[in-house]
C-alpha cells in the first residue's frame, strides 16, 4: 500500500518567541503540496529563523525518519517517536498510535527545547511536522483537513 509522507521542521530561536518574527513563524505552512513523490521516501521541509522561515525541501529515506509505521490488517500504524529523550518539554504520557484506513491522514505535531551542554548558549527550539497519509493521494493532499489532528506540544516557557 502507498504511504505518504511530509515532515516539516521549524526551527527557531528566542528572537523568535515575540513580535514579529514570532507572527512569521506562527504563519509558517503545516502542509505543502507534493513534488513529485520519490518512491520509499518522506518529503522533507525544513524552516530556520536565520531564513526568515522560508521552506526548503529535499527527499529523505522512509526509514530514516523517526516515525513508527507498520502495515497490519488493511490499516497503517502510526507513532512519531520523540527524540532526543533528554530533550524538552517532558511527555510522561503520551497519546496512542494512530490506526489509518486507505485514503486517511494524521498531522501530528511535536514541539521541542534545547539548551547548549555548557549552557553557554541560550535556548534553541524546533516543531515537528509529520503529515502521514495512507492510500493512493494527490498533490495537495496536506493541504486540506486531516482525518486525524494529534497536538503533543507541551508549553515551551
Amino acid at each position: 500500500m502507498d504511504i505518504t509522507m511530509q515532515w516539516i521542521r521549524t526551527s527557531w530561536t528566542k528572537e523568535s518567541r515575540g513580535g514579529e518574527a514570532a507572527a512569521r513563524r506562527n504563519a509558517a505552512p503545516v502542509g505543502f503540496a507534493l513534488p513529485h513523490a520519490e518512491s520509499g521516501s518522506a518529503h522533507v521541509i525544513r524552516m530556520h529563523e536565520r531564513d526568515g522561515f522560508e521552506p526548503y525541501d529535499s527527499w529523505e529515506d522512509l526509514r530514516r525518519v523517526d516515525v513508527q509505521l507498520r502495515e497490519a490488517d488493511g490499516r497503517l500504524r502510526v507513532l512519531p517517536r520523540v527524540q532526543p529523550l533528554f530533550a524538552l518539554p517532558p511527555r510522561s504520557r503520551r497519546p496512542p498510535a494512530v490506526r489509518l484506513v486507505p485514503g486517511q491522514w494524521v498531522r501530528w505535531q511535536l514541539n521541542y527545547r534545547f539548551s547548549s551542554a555548557a549552557g553557554i548558549r541560550g535556548w534553541s527550539y524546533w516543531l515537528d511536522t509529520f503529515n502521514i497519509a495512507y492510500g493512493a493521494v494527490n498533490a495537495d493532499v496536506f493541504l486540506t483537513a486531516p482525518t486525524v489532528s494529534v497536538d503533543e506540544q507541551g508549553p515551551l516557557r
